[in-house]
């Protein structure tokens, strides 16, 4: 069959649409729905004259690891990492025009959108001034991001920014930036082709619900798809979820997508595809989908793809979608197989799991990591477990601390942050009409929240908001302290903002577990709020139960949640509603013109925005004096060549690490601690530390970001056992410092560094931070026990190499302690795909142990990524050498999956320095 015929026309009403069918392939009935996707792709390469033949073939007989070329329609990001890819675009512009060449040939070849929603903190909460006062705040802190990206905007074709106020990228993704099929102008008119992108945050398969192929790269490789590159991806192994039955009276969205969260990790499904299939999908709304795709990263999924279908279609409706649009969408996928029905022949998957919904319970996830599932029921209990673990002593149920200028007391246990937050949550109507029944009942009983916790509801959209008032329940929120406090992303992306003074003072002293319940996606360590040592997931209701209850201590099923105005005991089953209230107050509230009005002016920023600066130009006025946008150091220095392949000798350990090393410990992303590199940098620049922001607004300035790097308060490296943050040894002296400074003095005197690290290096956020910071601390290789899957990506991108150790080989197998030397001989006759090597291990006593090692360079283009330095010298020598099209092949070998936890997000650079490569140097400032 050849190409020319595949391309066909579709039946519509009022245009010609042509589209590249995958429809007559044999085999496609068999093939799980996001593989008939990247099929499709490949095929419409071919119908342009690529020779994907090998791919295709590949897919079809499922050779698991065989390298595929897959081009997205678009890059989709939020304003750090979406701000840290543009600065990086900014500064090639000022490369290639250093360099001699045209700086308006460096733009982005696919469309660009950035919702800026990652800065907002909740500085103002329980006052109807609290959304003003907090976006007010924003501006002031964030002005000089804002008009960078402004800037981008209108100097960038085919970038559109998102004003702050506006709501969380995910949810807006959802309910309006999706379009499922997209169309593109050709020679020939009018190409339907499946809506497809790349995200900078590891949540972006959230649009997977809808129907959307879509996954979270780090920034650098973002980067390349914005400059014209594919993805290279591995053909992944795919894992169908056959749904069965219905969720029970009083379970709800967020209780089914933490079970599937615990039940995902367990099983092991880092780096695959996961799909869900079967007849109960009938039973799974848009909201529910969304929800369980969006947490993806949580388990370690590439993708959660959920087939087009009538509740697809039911959604695309309801949020107002026009109609010419769902017309194509329905027509596109029932002749490209890609709809699903209730007599669709089952896809053949590599493993097959059933869910079924009727065992779903009740549930929280904590204390560190959402898939720490605890049945509801178990929530006291297992505090108790997690408080001996903290705080190294029992908890004592009568100790109570006083707090200053208070007359309530502080005891262990005492929910400080109840915060509805987060896309996951937010985006599900069912959940925010349940938070705001419990609420409605709670304030008829006459309940209150407890004067400790600090209460806050930030929706991820507008309609959400507009939602909650149409059903009369927002007045009740506000009564308990919920009024909403912005919209965007706050709490669960460590915005949760101060706590108050006298809180503090009493929480330290006292050295109190204090804990936050809240309905966001991540719950790691240090992440939620400095003072919060433990920190717990569950849906928006249980989030306004706990701050009546104001403990973590209290049995919710069973005992008392508080007292009324009538002096009698409320329970949970007094407040908690039906799932026919609910029902009917999503049916009478969710309509299409809702989503209309609050969207038309999505990327109207008001009189804050149009005040700030961002004319169009050639190039972008860096301000030497920013502490917030900096020109990237990445260029300077930078052959036109890359450098010859050489051995790595003589590598430090900067840092030996246990298992599930998040991004947020390598690069934090919350609040700016005294006492850090980072913070010490900010106050010599006379920035007072109520000025600080938090590290995630910083990482456009890389002098801060990388000052980050290995900073998070919660760090535990062995070379220094038994001390909690950022410290590490410099050697041979064994000298304790903080690891900034002992990074400083390791270039100074030109040592090479290793991160050694366990399983599941670098999950969690899909922070090219983690590995810019890593990169220009002088690291040219980590070596692990296995990597997350975009943080490994984000390591070739900077020419940090990631070597793995064979399986039962470890650290601590090994003996290592940081007093060690290690060499990386014969690299340039071992280079290649997965390719084999053995590390030379010298020991202070004069020792020596060879360690055979995995170059994790997965595919062809790793190999020249990593050759070049990463991916922004390559592109900037593409540039200056006037290449245009990728040159590399596309072809990965079969790789070994990685065995760990969730993926979640990353830092800068340093002033003169360049990029370090495992033959280059760098500089620190």
């Amino acid at each position: 069959m050849t190409v020319e015929s595949n391309i066909k026309q579709l039946p519509l009403a009022n245009r010609s649409v042509r589209y590249v069918s995958i429809a007559g392939v044999e085999g496609i009935d068999s093939l799980p729905f996001s593989m008939r996707i990247l099929l499709e792709n490949l095929l419409r390469q071919a119908s342009r004259g690529v020779d994907t033949h090998a791919e295709v073939d590949a897919l079809l007989a499922r050779r698991i690891g065989s390298g595929l070329t897959f081009y997205p329609v678009r890059v989709y990001g939020q304003d750090i990492l979406g701000q840290v890819m543009l600065v990086d675009m900014a500064g090639i512009r000022d490369a290639v025009a250093d360099a001699g060449g045209d700086p308006l040939q460096v733009f982005p070849k696919v469309p660009v959108d950035v919702i800026i929603d990652h800065s907002l903190q909740v500085d103002s909460w329980a006052t109807p001034n609290a959304r003003r006062i907090n976006l007010e705040r924003e501006y002031e802190r964030n002005g000089e991001r804002f008009a960078f990206l402004r800037w981008c905007s209108s100097s960038f074709e085919g970038v559109r920014i998102v004003p702050p106020g506006k709501g969380i990228m995910h949810q807006i993704h959802l309910e309006y930036i999706g379009k499922v099929v997209w169309t593109e102008k050709t020679a020939d008119g009018e190409l339907a082709i499946p809506d497809t992108c790349v995200g900078t945050d590891s949540h972006t398969p959230m649009i997977n619900g809808l129907g959307v192929l879509g996954w979270g790269v780090g920034g650098i490789e973002a980067e390349a798809v914005m400059v014209g590159k594919p993805v290279a991806l591995a053909l992944p192994e795919v894992v169908g979820i056959e749904v069965k039955g219905k969720l029970r009276e009083g379970v709800l969205p967020t209780d089914l997508v933490l079970a599937i969260t615990q039940q995902m990790r367990s099983l092991g499904v880092v780096g695959k595809f996961v799909e869900f299939f079967g007849n109960g999908l009938e039973a799974l709304p848009l909201g529910d989908r969304g929800m369980i795709a969006n947490m993806a990263p949580e388990y370690g999924a590439t993708a959660v793809y959920f087939p087009i279908d009538e509740r697809t279609m039911d959604y695309l409706r309801m949020t107002g979608r026009e109609d010419d649009q769902i017309e194509l969408i329905e027509a596109y996928a029932k002749a490209q197989k890609l709809w699903r029905s209730a007599d669709t022949p089952a896809p053949k998957f590599d493993t097959v799991v059933t869910l079924d919904l009727d065992t779903i319970r009740p549930c929280l996830a904590g204390p560190r990591n959402p898939e720490d599932h605890l049945d509801l029921e178990t929530v006291p209990t297992a505090f108790l477990q997690h408080h001996q673990e903290i705080a190294g002593r029992p908890l004592d149920p009568n100790r109570s601390v006083p707090v200053r200028g208070e007359k309530f007391s502080l005891r262990d246990g005492a929910v400080l942050i109840a915060a509805i937050t987060s896309c996951t949550n937010t985006a599900n109507p069912v959940n925010m009409m349940a938070a705001g029944l419990v609420a409605k009942k709670a304030v008829a009983l006459g309940l209150k929240t407890q004067p400790w916790v600090k209460t806050s509801l930030v929706p991820g959209s507008h309609v959400t908001a507009a939602v909650l008032e149409k059903a009369g329940l927002q007045g009740a929120l506000d009564t308990l302290g919920f009024h909403i406090a912005g919209f965007g992303c706050t709490t669960c992306n460590g915005g949760s903002g101060p706590l108050p003074e006298p809180l503090v003072e009493a929480i330290e002293r006292e050295k109190l577990v204090g804990t936050a319940v809240l309905s966001g996606n991540r719950n790691f360590e240090g992440r939620i709020h400095p003072n919060v040592r433990a920190a717990y997931l569950g849906s928006p209701a249980l989030v306004v139960v706990y701050a009546l209850t104001g403990s973590l201590t209290v049995d919710v099923t069973k005992e008392v949640i508080g007292v009324g105005s009538n002096g009698q005991p409320v329970y949970l089953r007094d407040i908690w509603p039906t799932a026919v209230e609910i029902a009917q107050a999503v049916a009478g509230s969710y309509e299409p013109q809702l989503f209309r009005e609050k969207y038309a002016d999505l990327f109207d920023g008001g009189e804050a925005w149009d005040a700030l600066s961002g004319e169009r130009s050639e190039r972008f006025p860096w301000q030497e004096t920013s502490t917030y946008v900096r020109r990237p150091p990445y260029f300077e220095n930078l052959s036109r060549e890359a450098a010859p392949v050489q051995d790595i000798v003589g590598m430090r350990p900067l840092v030996i690490l246990g298992d599930s090393v998040t991004t947020d410990h390598i690069s934090p992303s919350g609040a700016i601690s005294l006492g850090t590199p980072a913070a010490d940098f900010l106050l010599a620049k006379g920035i007072e530390k109520r000025d600080f922001n938090n590290y995630t607004t910083r990482r456009g300035n890389h002098d801060v970001a990388v000052r980050a790097t290995f900073a998070n308060i919660r760090l535990r490296n062995r070379i220094v056992p038994g001390v909690e943050g950022g410290v590490t040894k410099l050697m041979p002296e064994g000298e304790q410092m903080r690891v900034f400074e002992a990074a400083e003095e390791y270039l100074r005197r030109e040592v090479p560094l290793a991160v050694i690290a366990g399983k599941n290096y670098g999950c969690g956020s899909s922070r090219d931070w983690a590995a810019k910071g890593v990169a220009l601390l002088g690291v040219k290789a980590v070596i692990a026990e296995s990597f997350e899957r975009i943080h490994r990506t984000n390591l070739v991108g900077m020419g940090v190499l990631p070597l793995q150790f064979e399986p039962g080989t470890t650290a601590e197998s090994l003996g290592l302690d940081g007093s060690e030397t290690i060499d990386i001989p014969a690299l340039a006759e071992n280079l290649d795909v997965s390719g084999r090597i053995e590390a030379i291990v010298r020991r202070a006593d004069g020792t020596t142990t060879r360690v055979p090692l995995t170059i994790r360079l997965d595919t062809s283009e790793d190999v020249e990524y990593w050759r070049h330095g990463g991916i922004l010298p390559l592109v900037w020598r593409d540039y200056v050498s006037g290449k245009s099209e990728d040159h590399v092949s596309h072809s990965a070998a079969e790789i070994a999956p990685d065995v760990g936890g969730p993926q979640h997000e990353l830092p800068d650079a340093m002033p003169g320095s360049e990029v370090p490569s495992a033959t280059q140097g760098a500089s620190m400032g």
